[in-house]
Formats: structure tokens, sequence, C-alpha cells
């Protein structure tokens, strides 16, 4: 029996007047995105859960697949793996296992789902998208340090904002997609360390476009 411990998503409110931001290498912006043993105080009977929120005008049909609760358990062992599952109610798809000692793989899990729903929506080569998406993650950026309201307290956050396709001379053909930025706010106070991971892109008119938004939920009691 899965039993809900704790819950982020009431009262997550990220507080503006607070804002500092401060210049990051890329290879800061690289690590503090990538930032290794974020999993290694979560405890192994525990499971860290995310709400995965998508909507997407030029796709409803997708939004709605994969939109739901995504699941990350990691195993025991000497090289342990994290598994992220993700619930629709009462189906469960598996969605990949990652090595857990290099970190929460809820990042990749975002990434590649933004590179993946792009491609489906706007054209263009998958690999393309996701090329430019990894440029991106280690460009020089800024952090901007905030607080938020999390399970009925004030956290100290880290939050970076990427443009991947902001100079790219194929913008105008991304369907809005030129425009996609990608939010990344972290806390030492989160278990897993992401509070949340948004894309959002306008549509190609100005309109209604693309917004994925995964969100630190809960955490659970593993069924064994």
């Amino acid at each position: 029996m899965m039993m809900r411990l704790t819950s982020a998503l009431a009262g997550l409110v990220l507080s503006c007047a607070t804002a500092v931001a401060a210049p990051l290498s890329g290879q800061e912006t690289y690590d503090l995105l990538f930032r290794n043993g974020t999993l290694d105080e979560v405890s192994r009977d525990m499971a860290l859960v995310y709400t995965r929120q998508v909507s997407n005008a030029l796709a409803p049909e997708a939004a709605e697949r994969d939109s739901g609760k995504v699941a990350l358990s990691v195993g025991e062992g000497e090289s342990p793996l994290a598994v992220l599952e993700l619930r629709q109610g009462e189906k469960y798809r598996k969605l990949g296992q990652f090595p857990a000692s290099v970190g929460n793989p809820m990042i990749m899990f975002f990434y590649e789902s933004t590179v993946r729903d792009m491609a489906e929506t706007a054209g263009g080569s998958k690999f393309y998208i996701r090329n430019r998406v990894k440029e991106a993650l280690v460009q020089p950026n800024e952090v901007t340090m905030g607080e938020a309201e999390f399970d009925g307290r004030t956290v100290e956050t880290q939050t970076v904002t990427m443009q991947p396709f902001a100079e790219d001379p194929n913008r105008a053909q991304m369907r809005g997609f030129g425009d996609l930025e990608l939010t990344v706010t972290m806390s030492e106070d989160v278990p897993g360390w992401y509070l949340s991971l948004v894309a959002e892109a306008p549509g190609p008119e100005g309109g209604d476009g693309y917004r994925s938004e995964v969100t630190f939920e809960t955490l659970e009691e593993v069924e064994q």
C-alpha cells in the first residue's frame, strides 16, 4: 500500500521580491542543473512523485497522453537504478531507468520529453532539436536566487532559464518553438533537488501554444 507523506503542490509560490541573479559559467550551469548526489539521501523505501501537466494547442491528444504522475523509485545494490513510471489513474507505464549515482534523472526526462514534444508538434529533426537543447545546458547563464512556499514553509530556491533557439537561424519555421523557454527551479530543501521544471512556447500566431510543467508533489512509501 502506498502512503502519502508530504505534499508540495499546495502553496507553491515563487517570490520575485527576493530574487537576486548571479552569473554562471557554462560548466557551472551544467553542474547546477545536473547536480550529483541528489538521490543519495532518498530512502530506498520511498518514491519521489511528480505531477506532469502538459497543454498543447497544436496537439491536444498528445498532451493528454503525456499528463499524469511520474514516480521515481531507487533500487538497492552497489549500482542502483532510478526507475521512472508514468501513472494515469489505474494505468502505469515505465518511462525508463537510469543510474542513480549520477543524480536525479528527472532533468533528463524533462528535456527529452520536451525534445520529443517539439519534434512531434513543430516537425524537424529530433536530433537537431536535441543538440540545440544540449548546447543550452552548457552555455553561460544566470542563476536567480529566490524563495518559494513549499510544504507549508519558505525555502530558498535557485532558478535557471534557457532559450535554446533564441539565435537559431531556423526559428521562424518552428511554429512558436523558436521562443521556447526551459525553466528549472531547484532547492536544497526539496527531496531530489528539483522543485519544478517548465517548458513553454507560444503558439505560431502568438496565442496558446505549448506548456509542460513537472512539479515535485510528494514522497510515497514504496509497496513491498
